[in-house]
This record gives C-alpha cells, structure tokens and sequence, in this order.
C-alpha cells in the first residue's frame, strides 16, 4: 500500500473497510472486487454469508472500528436504507460517517466534513450510481478551510467530553 504522502489523493492506493447487513450484500461484495479492480486494499468486515436474517450493527460497527483504528484507510458501510449502518458507524468514537445519496453528497462528506465513512443505501440506488458515490468518496479530499475543521474540532471535543460547544456571543442565549 502507498504511503499517505507518496501519491495525490485521488490517485493513491487506499485500504477500505466494508461491512453491511443482508440487504446490502450483494453491494458490498461488488464493491470489494471494483476496489481490488482499482488498486485499492478492500478488508471485508462481513457478512461473509448472505442470511436474510442478519443485522447490520455486528458487521457495521466492525468495519467503523477498524476504519478508526487505521487513521489512513476509510471504511464503507451498505444496507437497505444506509441509513441504521450510518447511525451504527457514528456510534464508534473518531468515526465521522455520512449517508451519500448523490454523487454531491458523496463529494461534501470528504471535503467539508472529512468523513472517513461512507454509508450507501443499497436498496436506494443501482449499482453503478452507488459505485460512483464510492470513487467519488476515495476521490476527494478534505478541502483543510478554517470553518469546516473548526466544526469537526467542536464535534470531536464534544464526543471526547460531551461538554456542549458554547452559542457564539452574537446569538441571544436561550435560559
């Protein structure tokens, strides 16, 4: 694998972690062989195993945990909805995870929110259009401006202390 600083983002090799539930299966598993077809390192997080029964927390949290344990790789999370495997990532502390919907959507988690995981709806979108969300995910970097790191600052020390950020002095203070 590439080193973070040997290659520009778009075109750097990136270790990817993936987890889903029974509805998002067979996108995951696309999903892995398109990241080995394009150089990428994908790390299945599961299921391994289509059961119509399974739940997306045990595989999701797997792939969001190991994505915050490896500050240079990004993880994928895939359901029905996207939307349960999105709220299961953001429960694993250091992982910013957005729902992409749009190739937009995909692009502004990376670049004003730095999110390093993904969560698609499988049942929301064809494979393609889900595809690109992901090429567009790995694609972008984070744009660094002032007011996005400020916000990501507010949001990692209130998941470190649960302190609320203050209300800035211009805004009439609620009792």
């Amino acid at each position: 694998m590439a080193e973070a600083s040997a290659a520009p983002w778009h075109t750097r090799s990136m270790r990817v972690y993936l987890g889903s539930d029974h509805a998002g299966y067979e996108l995951k598993n696309h999903l892995v062989e398109w990241l080995k077809a394009h150089g990428h390192e994908p790390v299945d997080c599961g299921p391994h195993i289509y059961d119509a029964a399974d739940d997306y927390p045990p595989f999701c949290l797997r792939a969001a945990e190991r994505t915050a344990a490896d500050p240079d790789a990004l993880g994928i999370v895939v359901g029905g909805s996207g939307n349960g495997e999105q709220m299961a990532a953001n429960k694993v502390k250091g992982v910013r995870c957005a729902l992409a919907w749009s190739e937009q959507t995909a692009a502004l988690a990376r670049e004003h929110n730095d999110a390093n995981v993904v969560s698609i709806g499988g049942r929301m979108h064809t494979l393609e259009e889900s595809t690109k969300f992901v090429e567009i995910f790995l694609g972008t970097p984070y744009s660094d401006e002032p007011r996005h790191t400020r916000r990501i600052e507010m949001l990692s020390a209130y998941e470190a202390t649960g302190e609320l950020p203050p209300i800035p002095d211009h805004h009439p203070q609620q009792p």
